[in-house]
């Protein structure tokens, strides 16, 4: 019996596209899921992306709940500490560094359209612009630095109440579909994530329409 002539491929030689620094950024947040240290990292990298790091805590979030869901709770708080905590670190810098809070938001990270906003909407209402900033996908970190720059129009305080509300609320969230679905959620968190806070945002936003007009 003939065996049958093998099929020769020619190899290529093109090398695998590197990936870009968000992605690698990206991976290198969340290795440390994998690690004794993940809980230390997320409360690192929720402080550090409140003021300037461009990679959201949320992606360590959810793998260090899929890992440990029970203690996802436990996660979604610490998280939101770091984050409150990084925001008053960013409105320090605004306030104490306002050229490098401009070069920050500016010509770091490439944020110009929106901190030309950033004005328009602390003069309207300051804790529902930070409010909405801490719990979506908008920059966060715009808000926090920017309220320093603009502190005659937006307190500390303020900045703190809103934030509070809205980074606990978002890491809450998360946490607590992992906590109650487990598995199979992570997969519609990852790919609806954005879209679940911007719903659950004009929820909520209409409710302080209803209240502020019912009362």
């Amino acid at each position: 019996m003939n065996e049958p002539t093998p099929v020769v491929t020619e190899a290529t030689n093109t090398p695998a596209a590197k990936p870009g620094p968000i992605k690698r950024l990206y991976h290198w947040v969340l290795h440390w899921a994998d690690t004794p240290h993940g809980l230390a990292a997320l409360i690192i990298v929720a402080f550090v992306e409140s003021s300037f790091f461009p990679i959201p805590p949320d992606v360590l979030l959810i793998a260090l709940c899929m890992g440990a869901p029970r203690k996802s709770f436990r996660f979604a708080l610490w998280c939101s500490v770091g984050s409150v905590l990084g925001g008053m670190a960013g409105y320090a810098i605004g306030y104490a560094a306002e050229p490098l809070g401009r070069w920050i938001i500016i010509d770091l990270l490439g944020y110009t359209a929106a901190w030309d906003k950033v004005a328009i909407l602390y003069g309207q209402n300051a804790f529902l612009a930070i409010l909405v900033a801490a719990f979506t996908p908008i920059p966060y970190k715009v808000f926090t630095i920017a309220a320093g720059v603009f502190h005659e129009q937006v307190s500390l305080w303020t900045l703190v109440a809103a934030s509070v509300i809205g980074r606990s609320g978002r890491f809450f969230i998360v946490a607590g579909a992992i906590y109650l679905f487990g598995p199979p959620i992570k997969r519609v968190l990852e790919k609806y994530l954005e879209l679940f806070t911007v719903i659950f945002m004009v929820l909520l936003i209409g409710g302080f329409v209803l209240i502020k007009y019912a009362l």
